[in-house]
């Protein structure tokens, strides 16, 4: 939990807004299925966040439910958040020592591999992005300065000529390692505006958290599931993918 401080004015709209992403509420835990778009964090603060807006569940003293994990902004699905700070610690070791069972789903397209499984474990590394904004992702040799472990399980759920359905599980939690993975395997996900390339069009970023496995705070394990959002499964259909 967030340490004492002002309470900011949410406007009721906003509150009401954050509510409506509510899949989970205990004690303990929030959980939220949050739509593509919305940053989990901005940068000092500025602008709507899930973590600004978290400020509509603080209590009068200040105190505050906080983030345990992030996942893109353009990304939709499962976000979990801690309301003590005894669950935030207990959370926040879960994702630290990959004990965090997490599974995208991703709306790719280009030159599919024949494997309907498989497991990339291509190193990566941090460079400026050549498209603007901030760093990105590159395929990286073991042992190369700034290369960092990485590995990712995939498994295709649908084919249609070169679209694709993905289940995407990440071991690691690089930043943007899934889109990484998925461009060095030859598929970039549909919309990435950084790891695709422009015939690859889309109206955002085709990647969902669909599923993530925890262990409670109280001990139980807990099995989350957010259903893709419709524009997600409209791309599908108009791409002859089916669940």
């Amino acid at each position: 939990m967030t340490r004492n401080r002002p309470v900011p004015n949410i406007k009721p709209e906003d509150a009401a807004f954050i509510r409506s992403l509510l899949m989970h509420e205990d004690d303990k835990v929030l959980v939220f299925n949050k739509p593509p778009g919305l940053a989990v964090q901005t940068a000092g603060g500025r602008g709507q966040s899930v973590d600004f807006l978290l400020w509509a569940f603080a209590k009068s003293n200040g105190k505050r439910p906080r983030l345990v994990h992030r996942i893109d902004s353009g990304t939709s699905g499962v976000l979990v958040v801690a309301r003590t700070q005894p669950a935030a610690a207990h959370l926040s070791e879960q994702f630290a020592k990959r004990r965090a069972k997490k599974t995208y789903l991703a709306l790719v397209s280009g030159q599919l591999p024949d494997a309907d499984e498989g497991t990339i474990d291509t190193p990566l590394r941090k460079v400026p992005s050549d498209r603007g904004g901030r760093e990105k992702m590159v395929p990286a040799e073991a042992g190369q300065k700034g290369a960092l472990e990485a590995e990712t399980g995939w498994r295709i759920r649908a084919r249609a000529g070169v679209h694709a359905l993905i289940e995407a599980s990440p071991v690691t939690g690089r930043m943007h390692q899934i889109r990484a993975h998925l461009a060095a395997l030859g598929c970039p996900i549909l919309g990435d505006r950084i790891y695709g390339s422009g015939k690859l069009s889309a109206p955002r970023l085709m990647l969902h958290a669909n599923r993530l496995e925890i262990t409670h705070p109280d001990g139980e394990p807990m099995v989350l599931e957010a259903p893709p959002p419709e524009d997600f499964l409209q791309q599908a259909a108009a791409l002859g993918l089916a669940f």
